[in-house]
């Protein structure tokens, strides 16, 4: 008799253990946690799938990104989340944490697009901002400023340290912590897109990736940038209270509270609706949900849920999640995924 190697038992074993779990507790709602971007959206498909349908009202966490894989990928059963949203893509090492936890069957869907904005109280005047302007006065190392390939811990404490067209006022910045998607995708994209235009750290890509991203993607630990926790509307509220203070959140929340604060140009783009959806504006990324699959035959409503939140009442181009900022995406795209969702289809690789 072949004897079969340790753990190739484990996701059937870790369905079977589900399904008691779950017929024991009676949990008859659906649990979702991550990305405090997608929190808005996920929640007023929940207030609307619970009041039109005969399921409870899922219960929606904002805990990051990243949190939310956390719990997410710790196990199957009552005690672990079934779906869980997030403002960038799954990355490898939680799809393998996933996979050593027996969740190995992830549907991954893509809900549309959402812009990073940065922004200030509308008591001061916006700050127009290029992306290289962001990398020098975020960066934890920056290019000596005195020349040179050579690198120095950030010297610059106001704005026009940074760039002598901005304004002569401290740099303070508040913005999400590491946990959260919005900050992956802010080093990614403004981090990183600014750190590539100094011609030298470009070149280390090809030579030396670890130490590229290192310089690129690290942010300094010196007060200028304030750590604000999963709450954008607490950023919200302190940029009222401090109208020299700029802060990091999504679109969403911009667009919800424009009558308090503005968003800063980047690269003489706003963050909008079209500039968002065609690409101009340079800080913009996907969100997404990721359902268990080994959830959806115990929990009630989990494709009903998953029905709604895929139509196009609610992501179409005319769509209710368009009121509240999400950036729709292209029809066939939408199609695709819709698919997925019915056919529950697992994510196979990050290909």
């Amino acid at each position: 008799m072949n004897k079969k190697a340790p753990g190739v038992l484990a996701p059937a074993l870790a369905l079977l253990i589900a399904g008691n779990a779950f017929a024991q507790s009676g949990r008859d709602y659906i649990n979702i946690v991550g990305s405090s971007t997608v929190y808005p959206f996920a929640t007023v498909v929940a207030e609307k799938f619970g009041k039109s349908t005969k399921f409870k009202t899922p219960k929606v966490e904002a805990t990051g990104s990243g949190g939310g894989f956390k719990l997410f990928c710790a196990g199957v059963g009552m005690q672990h989340p079934d779906v869980s949203n997030s403002s960038r893509r799954i990355k490898q090492s939680e799809v393998d944490q996933c996979k050593k936890n027996g969740v190995d069957e992830i549907i991954e869907v893509k809900i549309g697009y959402d812009g990073i904005a940065i922004a200030n109280s509308k008591k001061s005047k916006p700050v127009p901002l290029n992306l290289k302007d962001i990398f020098l006065a975020l960066a934890k190392e920056v290019p000596n400023p005195k020349g040179g390939e050579t690198l120095t811990e950030n010297p610059y404490k106001t704005w026009k340290d940074v760039n002598p067209k901005l304004p002569d006022q401290p740099i303070e910045v508040l913005g999400p912590p590491p946990t959260s998607g919005t900050r992956d995708a802010f080093a990614e994209l403004a981090m990183e897109g600014g750190c590539k235009t100094i011609g030298w750290i470009k070149a280390l890509k090809k030579k030396d990736k670890k130490q590229y991203k290192k310089i690129c993607h690290t942010v300094r630990e010196d007060g200028a940038y304030i750590e604000a926790g999963e709450n954008d509307n607490l950023i919200v509220q302190k940029l009222e209270a401090n109208p020299n203070a700029l802060g990091i959140f999504g679109f969403s929340f911009l667009d919800q509270n424009g009558d308090k604060v503005q968003a800063s140009p980047i690269n003489g783009v706003n963050p909008e609706f079209d500039s968002i959806a065609d690409g101009q504006y340079p800080i913009s990324r996907p969100l997404y949900f990721y359902l268990k699959k080994a959830h959806v035959k115990v929990i009630p409503g989990i494709k009903a849920f998953m029905a709604e939140f895929t139509s196009e009442k609610a992501w179409g181009d005319e769509g209710y999640l368009t009121d509240r900022g999400l950036i729709p995406m292209p029809k066939k795209e939408r199609m695709r995924f819709q698919n997925d969702v019915k056919m529950l289809k697992a994510l196979k690789d990050l290909s």
